[in-house]
């Protein structure tokens, strides 16, 4: 998988050295609350570690799941991933597959920018690629991920019960 840059970060493949930061990641509830239908914790490193082998396996030319860096020290600050959604159960696809792009970082990485900064990165990067579309899906509280997406340029659609089974908020973003 590519390693995608932005003016203060980097976008890069996962490592099992980076088990104990995404166990940091995943196991606050504050971090998880608005990932899928379920939100759980991370438990334990091995969890940690199954999930990072996961996350590389993703082997695909514009798709992936990067850890997010900063530019200057490596810093792990979160999580980005731009890869095909699933669709709700019972819910059958009309056309293309939906491509989504999420984020979720750490609580001190928050307030920085650094979600806009490594969405807008990896946006470039896909749409230069040849990707048409990207589609987001928000918790209907997450206001935070709402604003992200604002601040993208995404355009808010309403609320869908199309993915992960339950309501959230869809933005789009065709290639411009």
């Amino acid at each position: 998988m590519r390693t995608i840059t932005s003016d203060r970060l980097l976008l890069r493949p996962w490592r099992d050295d980076d088990a104990d930061f995404l166990l940091d990641l995943e196991s606050r509830w504050e971090v998880v609350r608005f990932l899928g239908a379920h939100p759980t914790t991370m438990r334990t490193r091995a969890d940690a570690l199954a999930s990072i082998a996961r996350r590389r396996a993703v082997d695909h030319p514009i798709h992936g799941i990067w850890a997010i860096t900063t530019a200057a020290d490596g810093r792990l600050v979160g999580n980005l991933l731009l890869k095909p959604i699933p669709l709700s159960a019972g819910v059958s696809a009309a056309g293309p597959e939906d491509v989504e792009i999420g984020w979720h970082l750490h609580p001190d990485a928050w307030g920085h920018g650094y979600a806009t900064e490594a969405a807008a990165a990896a946006l470039d990067d896909a749409f230069s690629r040849g990707l048409a579309r990207v589609i987001a899906v928000t918790d209907p509280d997450n206001h935070a991920s709402q604003a992200v997406c604002r601040r993208l340029g995404m355009t808010h659609l309403g609320r869908t019960t199309r993915y992960y089974d339950g309501p959230n908020e869809l933005f789009e973003k065709p290639r411009g």
